[in-house]
């Protein structure tokens, strides 16, 4: 099987998938429930998902595993089951993608701040490998570490990963829009900042998801574009910013729009392009044919 690597420097532009957590609460999912131990209590429910992004048209699918450090089960009284829980994320998503599809496995934050002292660097690296390295067990083709807002944290997760498997690892970063019209992470990190750093770790591919619709992320790719030319940009756009409606939270933009804002995302740099918070897999599905229609 080719790797994704060797995809994108092919000339490809991949389809990534869209939320996972949408639709697990929409399957049964409790608050204060936890996500990652579906893919044991709930194995059915997860796969459906994973598959109904490969039949949407993803090249790429990521793993229910976002949560899945033994830091964020801490809170579940579930770290002990951190191999367990991540071995059975990957081994669903690979199921679900089959050999002619892309998995990679979704690494989050790990909720502890080192600035404030409630963990140690030599603790989240440990942690982090430890979750890699399962997902590598699991099958995943390469890591993505997401939703990353401090550069020491992802620094630590991208060392860790990369030393832990060997395989591909990318990382994700949220930005903010600021008044002045720039982009920073909630630390106050740039994406400029972003790329430097994560590069100078390894990072094979680099990129940003959530936070934003598309038309802020042709803005974010803008900025990390002018730092670096070359290594491959991710993209995972929310559809659009959280509304609530009738005391539910709704998700503005539809498949229609955020695929006509595709091909102007990849002109300005993106080589993988999927959905975050919002999207369904009518978004991936509308994502995928107009990434596949463009000359």
């Amino acid at each position: 099987m080719k790797s994704v690597l060797e995809e994108i420097e092919k000339g490809k532009v991949l389809v990534s998938d869209g939320a996972w957590g949408t639709y697990l609460y929409q399957r049964g999912l409790k608050q204060g429930e936890c996500p990652e131990l579906w893919n044991v209590a709930h194995r059915e429910d997860v796969f459906a998902i994973a598959k109904s992004y490969i039949d949407a048209g993803a090249d790429i699918i990521l793993t229910n595993s976002f949560g899945g450090s033994p830091f964020r089960l801490r809170h579940y009284r579930l770290d002990k089951r951190t191999i367990e829980l991540n071995n059975a994320a990957a081994e669903i998503s690979r199921e679900a993608a089959g050999d002619n599809h892309f998995v990679l496995g979704s690494i989050g934050p790990s909720g502890s701040m080192l600035m404030l002292g409630e963990t140690t660097e030599s603790e989240l690296y440990d942690g982090f490998s430890l979750q890699a390295e399962a997902l590598k067990k699991g099958g995943v083709d390469a890591i993505c570490i997401e939703t990353m807002t401090d550069v020491q944290e992802a620094s630590i997760a991208v060392r860790a990963a990369k030393a832990a498997t060997s395989l591909c690892v990318a990382c994700t970063f949220t930005f903010d829009k600021t008044a002045t019209g720039d982009f920073t992470t909630m630390m106050g990190i740039s994406p400029g900042e972003m790329v430097l750093a994560m590069k100078n770790v390894g990072a094979d591919i680099i990129g940003t998801n959530c936070g934003n619709g598309i038309e802020n992320m042709i803005g974010i790719v803008k900025e990390i574009r002018a730092v670096d030319q070359a290594t491959p940009v991710l993209v995972q756009a929310n559809a659009g910013l959280p509304v609530f409606v009738d005391n539910k939270v709704s998700y503005p933009e539809t498949p229609e729009m955020m695929a006509n804002r595709v091909n102007e995302l990849i002109d300005c740099g993106a080589n993988i392009i999927g959905g975050c918070c919002g999207t369904t897999p009518l978004h991936i599905t509308a994502i995928a044919a107009e990434i596949r229609s463009r000359k």
